[in-house]
């Protein structure tokens, strides 16, 4: 058989390969321009299938664009995804790729950590959202817990603190609109802007919980924005709706036009986030004016009364992290964290974070 017959044959083969109705694989592009096969999902009417196509050809985009909501999520590094017929499940340390807690001047003396979102513990978006009878808004409910998610995946939490003020407005937030809640995790407040000029125009910063994209301060042609309503919301030409962001409360989504379950004020399900350290009381006059981290080891640099203050951390074991304090007059400590295994306690809130090996933190 001549090479050109058998070329053929082995394409029809190709394109015949069955569909599988098995659990979507995560996909990433390996380094290098060559190709290999891979399974790729796209979603279905009734089921998720799977083929296997080319990585890195015209076919595979095509494949990915089927699910359009995975494509924004995709182009974070550090997020991964994967879905079945009814949601998208987003896989998150919980961390971005910019800095962090610059900028702070009402600190609780949290620090960001890696959160175990990850497998059961992922982020959960529905697919196809509906507008609920009953919206829920956030001005006085929704005080625990994430209401959104942003593409680069980092949650983002109502625009009123657990005491009902506007964080933003209390300066407990950073330059990037985040800070860290008593778990250690790291998570915005307000919409981060900044992620308007990564995305591009028309494409969402966040998804809601209740699956609605979230747009920036312009329509998808850069044009203003029409009227909103008290969830920042409207409807499009096409009757379906979104929220935008805005730079006045509430900034981001102002509660869930969309239906969703709602658990001792919370949205469930919702991952939970892994408590390291005890929670400690807000250090009163102090600035956050320094953040670095590498791969080894992060540095936090406060100012209090004119003097400087940093703790440093790094990871020793997988569940062990070593923490350094030193406090504006000098004073050096070392405390040692063991990280426990995450408990199922979805009414009750996260368990307690476990006590440190050595002097536990003044409370100030």
């Amino acid at each position: 058989m001549k090479f050109a017959s058998l070329l053929r044959v082995f394409t029809v083969l190709l394109v015949l390969v069955p569909l599988s109705a098995s659990a979507h694989q995560w996909h990433e592009h390996p380094d290098g321009d060559h190709q290999q096969s891979e399974p790729v999902e796209r979603p279905d009417s009734d089921k998720t299938r799977q083929i296997f196509v080319p990585i890195g050809t015209k076919q595979e985009a095509d494949m990915k664009d089927k699910l359009d909501i995975a494509r924004h999520f995709q182009q974070f590094k550090n997020v991964k995804v994967r879905w079945d017929a009814n949601t998208l499940f987003v896989e998150t340390s919980g961390l971005p790729d910019h800095n962090m807690m610059v900028g702070i001047k009402a600190w609780q003396q949290q620090v960001p950590l890696p959160q175990p979102y990850t497998g059961g513990n992922a982020w959960q978006i529905p697919l196809e959202p509906k507008l609920a009878d009953k919206p829920v808004s956030a001005k006085n409910r929704l005080y625990r817990g994430a209401i959104a998610l942003a593409v680069n995946g980092v949650p983002i939490f109502n625009p009123l603190n657990n005491r009902g003020e506007d964080a933003y407005l209390a300066g407990e937030l950073d330059e990037w609109g985040g800070h860290c809640g008593r778990g250690d995790d790291y998570h915005y407040h307000i919409a981060p802007l900044h992620l308007q000029e990564i995305v591009g125009k028309g494409n969402p910063i966040a998804f809601a919980l209740d699956g609605f994209p979230i747009y920036g301060l312009t329509e998808a042609d850069g044009s203003p924005v029409g009227k909103l309503d008290e969830f920042n919301g409207q409807f499009d030409e096409e009757d379906r709706y979104h929220y935008h962001a805005t730079k006045t409360y509430p900034y981001i989504n102002g509660g869930m036009r969309g239906v969703v379950t709602i658990r001792g004020d919370q949205i469930e399900p919702q991952p939970q986030d892994a408590p390291l350290r005890p929670a400690l009381e807000p250090l009163r006059g102090a600035t956050i004016t320094d953040f670095k981290s590498t791969e080894g080891q992060s540095a936090l640099t406060y100012r209090l009364r004119g003097q400087d203050g940093t703790v440093t951390y790094s990871q020793v074991k997988s569940d062990t992290w070593k923490f350094t304090y030193k406090e504006p007059g000098g004073k050096l400590r070392t405390e040692t964290y063991q990280r426990m295994p995450r408990r199922e306690d979805r009414r009750g809130g996260p368990p307690p974070p476990p006590p440190p090996r050595g002097e536990r933190p003044p409370r100030r």
